[in-house]
């Protein structure tokens, strides 16, 4: 099978709490409700890019556990193939604990798990040639280190890279064996400005000059920067009544990426980034909101 992309990232069942606030140190605050759902920032752009019409696949690792089967059945769900998912009897799968006030605003603490175990021989080489985009987003070191080795056989795939906060922390040089092939960049402002220390346009700038094709900004409720080196452009986000704002990055890159495979240019891809992360934090959760194609016309 060739896929339209696949995703690379940490596989998280996220446990939302949401609460009147979020607590500083030495305050409390009230849990309002939970629930639980299939989660992890490279899953949840691969899961929207699935509800777009797409073909998509992932590679990760999950444990034989609840929280593993649960990550599968939301993907088969979805439409995603999970041929390219290792699953091992001993250990735990990965877990979001998220706490999520009435403005959408939230706390994220990680228990990675299995996550953070995956290596090179577990990866099917095969099946990751088989895509146009591989669409990487942030793990710890060992899965890490297995991503600059599978970027170095992936000569005819296009690599996408949501670097989070965890990627951008590590500085700018030991990215730049990945931003070496990547044919999109999409940081926040915030990421963007950890890994060049400057202002979005001159932090896209420094990004492109690695060899990077595209680098798309998100900027929040400022909408988002996308330059080529050779056109750039500030595009106005689309409007939304938030009510959570987790996966809005995640939404993002998936509106994005839609657009490269359908070949738009980049002010269009912004524009389809920006839709679908409105779409996204109208609703709770990173993948409730995400929306269809036929969602596109009120564009």
């Amino acid at each position: 099978m060739k896929f339209d992309v696949i995703g690379f990232g940490a596989l998280n069942v996220d446990k939302l709490c949401h609460v009147n606030r979020i607590a500083c140190g030495g305050e409390e605050s009230f849990i309002l409700k939970t629930s639980e759902a299939a989660g992890g920032s490279a899953a949840n752009t691969i899961v929207g890019l699935a509800r777009l019409g797409l073909k998509t696949g992932f590679i990760g690792k999950v444990a034989d556990d609840h929280e593993g089967q649960l990550l599968l059945d939301d993907f088969k769900k979805e439409g995603v193939n999970t041929e390219g998912i290792t699953v091992i009897k001993q250990g735990h799968s990965g877990n979001v604990t998220a706490f999520v006030d009435r403005t959408g605003e939230r706390a994220l603490y990680v228990h990675p798990s299995v996550n953070d175990t995956l290596t090179l021989n577990e990866i099917d080489i095969e099946y990751a040639k088989h895509t146009q985009f591989m669409h990487f987003a942030s793990m710890d070191e060992k899965p890490f280190q297995t991503q600059k080795q599978l970027v170095e056989v992936l000569h005819e795939v296009k690599i996408s890279l949501d670097p989070g906060e965890i990627y951008s922390q590590k500085g700018i040089a030991k990215l730049a064996p990945i931003l070496r092939r990547c044919y999109v960049f999409m940081p926040s402002e915030n990421e963007l400005r950890m890994l060049t220390r400057k202002h979005f346009k001159k932090g896209a700038a420094v990004i492109l000059k690695y060899g990077v094709g595209i680098v798309a900004v998100k900027l929040g409720r400022k909408g988002c920067y996308v330059t080529d080196g050779k056109e750039s452009h500030l595009i106005d986000p689309s409007e939304a009544r938030p009510i959570d704002k987790t996966g809005a990055g995640d939404a993002f890159c998936a509106g994005f990426l839609y657009g490269l495979v359908k070949k738009k240019d980049p002010y269009e891809c912004g524009r389809l980034g920006n839709f679908v992360a409105s779409r996204c934090i109208e609703k709770i959760g990173a993948r409730a909101g995400l929306p269809r194609a036929s969602d596109f016309k009120n564009i």
